[in-house]
């Protein structure tokens, strides 16, 4: 296995703008975000994003990452390295059904020996985790 993948998705009773417009607040994610708060950075191509992750029994960790890929409305993605053979992907994503409906997405992309282990080791809190983020941002922007 080279790659392990962690997602979680929800449907969202919200347009793609008012789920962009909570996920592109970045200062922002503390207000919803239970598990990564401090959220810092520029959403653009190659932008720097930092963040403290605090995942259900993990100690509480600084993260430095890129993006890699954005779309308003539609999806972000970053990437960061996480030490010899450990890679990790991390998204959010919003599929418009019609306006005002939508599934929105969170998950991670673990590859290497050491990013297999992690997942591997760590898969039910991530899963947990990931599971109340996206329900977190589903409310928030439900609430616009």
């Amino acid at each position: 296995m080279d790659t392990a993948r962690i997602e979680q998705r929800a449907g969202a009773r919200a347009t793609s703008d008012a789920l962009w417009d909570v996920l592109s607040d970045l200062p922002g994610w503390d207000r919803w975000n239970p598990h990564e708060t401090a959220a810092s950075g520029t959403i653009a191509f190659g932008g720097a994003i930092a963040l403290t992750e605090a995942l259900p029994g993990l100690p509480e960790r600084a993260v430095s990452a890129r993006v890699g890929e954005w779309q308003p409305r539609a999806q972000l993605v970053w990437a960061e390295k996480r030490g010899f053979l450990f890679r990790m992907i991390r998204y959010f994503e919003i599929e418009e059904l019609e306006p005002g409906n939508c599934i929105i997405a969170t998950g991670a992309i673990f590859s290497g020996l050491r990013g297999e282990l992690f997942h591997d080791r760590h898969r039910k809190a991530i899963r947990t985790a990931y599971g109340e983020i996206v329900e977190a941002w589903r409310a928030a922007a439900e609430a616009l």
